[in-house]
């Protein structure tokens, strides 16, 4: 740091005893500029004028790939059998060339690390190992020059500029590049921390010791019929996002668990990941974003990241991302980039993220699962670009369904007979009020779950799910209100 100082001092020495420069210094002042007497300011102008030359004319030095008087001689054929073979291209080296692909098929150490994990010796090391390896392999030709004995067989280099990360980059040699976008390296993970059960990640088994789920199942739990699953199941499986919407009580969220059991045909909780939107809900907290942490902020993944990186290292395999009140949080905010990423044409395209540039995917697998309510008037309409990227399925009252009618036969209550047909009757008003409609008709839920029916259950629900609901419905229309509390009470009058 002193010598940097004395030079300092010198070049100003120097620029004050130039008296053309001075001159023609002082003829572009005003009177709005600092004067800069001691000719400090000019100094470190000029300095950095130097430094900015210089780095410019060192990098046009550079421009030229090194060594231009070697090849190894290796076709992209031979590359691919070499790439096919274990004994050569290990885990670890194909970890290398499918970072190095990934970040554009050049790059230097320090950048690989930054980027992807494990450090810049990793990347050092592991490649002159391989190179090695494949001489060994090959009997190709080594290049002479002891310092660059090596890498020359897998890239070419050039000297980085002082505004890159790292000394030298590398370059995959064009036969390789080739080679590589004709293998398979989807099994191969693309940052370290992707690594398939690393320290601190939860360590399921997805393959034996779940209760199988079969369609019956699911018709005997959700009442709906035999056709709307399978139009639930074919628009998942087309779509890869769907959205379950409907009046409240019809039992979204129920179906939207119990679709993706049947989907797997088991019911694996570890394949689910469950979460609600509100409006103040973030791209922080869905994808990536800085948190607290020690004595400042670090970058945390978001649930939906994670569940992405979980889901990816399991292929074979199917995974369901549920969303529920989908629409009440700002949806463009809370996707940004991922907006293109989970459209069923872009799963396993990738993506830099915003925070951590990063490369990131929507693996195939994964499926979206959202629901809303219809009858929730404080919501604006869903972005276009968001909706269509989703297929939409009515979810409606099932108290007509088979499932629905079993379970009323099987509790044998006159009561509840009568309630249901009060309701019944209740809906074909609602759905045909101009300023409600179908989409606010009371849902088959709430009278759902009981192996016994009672009086008390059944006012309970009259009184605290249903008429609460019913005055927010016809709050500007007491007459009607009053009217359908009068029939809704007197169900248990009539007893």
């Amino acid at each position: 740091m002193a010598g940097a100082f004395r030079l300092y001092d010198e070049i100003c020495a120097n620029l004050a005893a130039d008296r053309e420069l001075l001159e023609m210094f002082r003829s572009a002042l005003t009177d709005e500029c600092h004067p800069d007497p001691e000719l400090k300011t000019l100094t470190v102008d000029v300095v950095y004028y130097i430094s900015r030359f210089f780095a410019q004319s060192a990098g046009e030095q550079g421009e030229e790939w090194f060594p231009q008087d070697y090849d190894p001689g290796i076709s992209t054929d031979a590359w691919l059998a070499l790439l096919a073979d274990e004994t050569v291209f290990t885990r670890e080296s194909l970890q290398i060339m499918k970072r190095i692909k990934a970040f554009g098929g050049m790059a230097t150490c320090k950048q690989l690390a930054d980027r992807y994990g494990e450090t810049p010796n990793f990347y050092n090391r592991g490649s002159s190992a391989l190179a090695m390896r494949v001489a060994r392999a090959t009997g190709c030709p080594v290049y002479d020059q002891e310092n660059t004995k090596w890498w020359p067989i897998l890239y070419v280099g050039k000297y980085a500029e002082s505004s890159t990360e790292g000394v030298y980059i590398w370059k995959l040699r064009e036969e390789l590049s080739r080679a590589l976008d004709q293998f398979d390296l989807s099994g191969i993970p693309l940052r370290a921390e992707e690594a398939p059960f690393a320290e601190g990640e939860d360590h399921r088994e997805y393959e034996t010791g779940h209760e199988p789920y079969t369609r019956e199942d699911f018709l005997s739990e959700v009442f709906m019929t035999g056709s709307q699953l399978e139009t639930l199941i074919a628009l998942l499986k087309r779509k890869k996002n769907l959205i379950l919407q409907g009046p409240p009580g019809v039992g979204k969220t129920f179906a939207a668990r119990r679709l993706a059991y049947v989907m797997m045909g088991e019911k694996d909780d570890g394949r689910i990941e469950f979460v609600q939107f509100h409006p103040n809900y973030t791209y922080e907290d869905f994808v990536m974003g800085y948190r607290p942490g020690g004595e400042g902020f670090e970058l945390k993944h978001g649930i939906f990241y994670r569940f992405c990186q979980q889901a990816a290292r399991h292929p074979d395999k199917a995974f369901f991302f549920i969303i529920d009140e989908i629409n009440r949080g700002n949806l463009g905010k809370i996707f940004g980039e991922l907006l293109m990423l989970i459209e069923k044409d872009y799963r396993g395209t990738t993506v830099a993220l915003a925070y951590d540039g990063q490369p990131f995917s929507v693996p195939h697998n994964l499926h979206i699962i959202g629901m809303m309510n219809t009858a929730d008037r404080s919501l604006a309409l869903m972005d276009y670009a968001l909706r269509r990227r989703f297929s939409f399925f009515e979810m409606e009252p099932g108290f007509r369904t088979e499932g629905f009618r079993a379970y009323q036969a099987s509790l044998n209550d006159g009561l509840f007979d009568s309630l249901i047909e009060q309701i019944a009757a209740l809906n074909r008003e609602i759905a045909e009020d101009r300023s409600l409609g179908r989409g606010f008709r009371i849902g088959h839920s709430y009278f759902c779950g009981q192996t016994a029916c009672t009086e008390a259950w059944l006012r309970e629900i009259v009184e605290y799910d249903i008429l609460p609901m019913l005055g927010e419905y016809w709050f500007d229309d007491p007459d009607t209100l009053r009217r359908w509390e009068n029939r809704l009470r007197g169900v248990f009058d009539e007893q």
